[in-house]
């Protein structure tokens, strides 16, 4: 059995099912995640024949880094491979003393928006929580010096609320003290808004931070470049959103990728605002990465700064986010298994 994955009380029942102790299942679990370790023989609190018995028995599995592309301005894509030969992608985005890990749930994506260069390759599965965590642990490790604190993002490939399930498990194991020790303040999950899954989602995962993909004011345009609004309409998502339970101090984020003559006009903007008054948000803006054979274009600097006004002046809090890695396919919306020419 792969160890590397699961909780703290699977691990426990792994110990007691071999009749140990539940505390020594809490001390592989701190081994595996908290130190890292890659072999047994590296849980030197554990006895040499419970190490051996262990490496008879199971094994620590992770996805294994096959290349690293690095950027001009800093960020990091990985390529990991997984035990069944598919492959992912995660990125690493320096900015000054704030490191942040964009981490995949899907191969693929099912979702088909327009604009994400993920939605073109082909939906094989949903990750398991180890091939989460994996992406983490082993990009971290990567680095020179890895950080002291990491912020973690739910915005790599695939949709995270269609692979809900994994997600919560490698939340759990992320911010559990004894692990990953991640402030969960530090960890935001996107979703394109599957309504029903929100709920549940927000319910399940209250302090974690909360991210929708809108990036249209109108059901005509965001059906067009995001085809699950046809089943999850604009005023559903955001009479969803408007119920969700929020600790203080907390926002909802709403993210909009600015497509040229599409979606950046005026009009845009004030309906946006219009669709957001009196809620907690933040919105941030984000310039259009394009990739091989996208079929939309970036809003031009001054449409971006009128759209940019707009929100400002009607209250709102609005982050424009630069492009990170755009030169090495990874920026937002640009994953997809590849590499840049």
């Amino acid at each position: 059995m792969n160890l590397f994955g699961l909780s703290r009380k699977a691990l426990e029942e792994v110990a007691t099912s071999a009749g140990l102790p539940a505390f020594r299942g809490r001390q592989i679990y701190r081994s595996i995640y908290a130190r890292g370790v890659n072999t047994f023989d590296e849980m030197t609190d554990l006895t040499r024949g419970l190490r051996e018995s262990l490496a008879r028995e199971h094994e620590i599995r992770r996805p294994e880094i096959t290349s690293q592309h690095v950027s001009r301005d800093g960020t990091i894509k990985f390529q990991l491979a997984l035990h069944d030969g598919r492959h992912v992608e995660t990125v690493y985005i320096p900015d000054g003393d704030r490191h942040t890990f964009c981490l995949s749930t899907q191969i693929g994506c099912p979702l088909k928006c327009t604009f994400c260069f993920s939605g073109t390759i082909r939906f094989e599965r949903n990750l398991e929580p180890g091939e989460i965590l994996g992406q983490f642990l082993l990009a971290r490790s990567a680095l020179p010096e890895p950080p002291a604190r990491s912020n973690i993002v739910f915005m790599g490939m695939g949709e995270p609320l269609l692979n809900s399930q994994g997600v919560l498990a490698s939340l759990e194991i992320l911010t559990d003290d004894d692990a990953f020790a991640v402030s969960p303040r530090r960890i935001t999950v996107s979703t394109a808004g599957l309504v029903d899954e929100l709920e549940r989602f927000a319910e399940k995962a209250p302090t974690v931070g909360l991210a929708i993909s809108l990036h249209a004011t109108t059901n005509e345009d965001r059906d067009r470049i995001m085809p699950i609004n046809k089943k999850h309409p604009l005023e559903a998502l955001i009479a969803a959103a408007r119920n969700l339970p929020l600790p203080k101090r907390r926002r909802i984020t709403f993210e909009y990728v600015l497509l040229g003559g599409e979606n950046d006009r005026v009009e845009d903007a004030r309906r946006l605002a219009t669709l957001l008054e009196g809620m907690k948000v933040k919105v941030n803006l984000i310039n259009y990465n394009p990739w091989p054979g996208a079929p939309h274009k970036g809003s031009t600097r001054k449409a971006t700064e009128r759209f940019l006004d707009v929100l400002t002046d009607a209250g709102l809090t609005v982050n424009l986010r630069r492009s990170r890695g755009d030169d090495v396919l990874a920026a937002c919306g640009q994953l997809a298994n590849q590499s840049a020419s």
